[in-house]
């Protein structure tokens, strides 16, 4: 499989390992172009590629930048880009970092905004985990505490994909549901940075609360 990151901090730098590791090919790229990411593609046999390129001819997109970012890039990116081909959106909205975004202030979830921004749909995964247990905690298929990952989306075609996907690098995905149940995985929520298993993720999202902790709202950063 071909796959596109768009991002490589912490999570789009653990996802390329973990894909390469996997067997897929991956074409990664950053804001500052891909003579910058010589390192990670030596390492880890990725291709440095531009942004247009990343969502060029791939199965799977995966777009890890910060919220405040996304706006940012090039206008039309994902126009021809299929419906099925799942672009995942790993982020997570942080005031301190982001600034003040209105709408999921006013209760929008995190990857609804993205996709608004995108102009194509997302699927909500990969932003609930630690990057170095991500990179680092992968275990086989059955193996007991293994780490489950949940997924929200709306397209089953490639929410199956993405599915796929996180079983093949070492992790249990969860069905979290539409993508207007997103919340449920955002930071303050229960399963957020817990790294459980299967049975404990599907309870805490169940127990998890729609309301935004006061620590992940902008007027706690304006305070600060």
């Amino acid at each position: 499989m071909r796959i596109g990151i768009i991002g490589a901090g912490h999570i789009g730098g653990a996802l390329a390992r973990r894909f390469r590791a996997a067997g897929h090919d991956v074409q990664v790229a950053n804001s500052r172009g891909p003579e910058t990411l010589t390192d990670l593609a030596n390492e880890t046999g990725a291709t440095a590629v531009l942004i247009s390129d990343a969502v060029t001819a791939v199965d799977a997109i995966v777009v890890t930048i910060p919220e405040k970012n996304i706006p940012n890039l090039p206008e039309g990116l994902f126009a021809e880009v299929g419906p099925d081909i799942p672009v995942i959106d790993t982020g997570n909205y942080y005031p301190q970092r982001d600034g003040r975004i209105a709408e999921i202030e006013e209760g929008l979830t995190e990857s609804q905004w993205v996709q608004r921004q995108l102009g194509h749909p997302v699927i909500k995964a990969f932003n609930n985990i630690y990057a170095q247990h991500l990179q680092d905690m992968g275990k086989p298929t059955g193996a007991p505490g293994r780490i489950a990952l949940p997924v929200a989306g709306n397209n089953p075609v490639a929410k199956k994909l993405v599915t796929e996907l996180i079983d093949e690098i070492g992790f249990d995905p969860v069905d979290a549901g539409a993508l207007d149940e997103s919340w449920r995985q955002q930071p303050g929520t229960p399963v957020y940075a817990t790294d459980l298993d299967a049975d404990g993720v599907r309870r805490v999202l169940r127990e998890a609360h729609p309301e935004r902790p006061a620590e992940f709202r902008a007027q706690t950063a304006q305070r600060a």
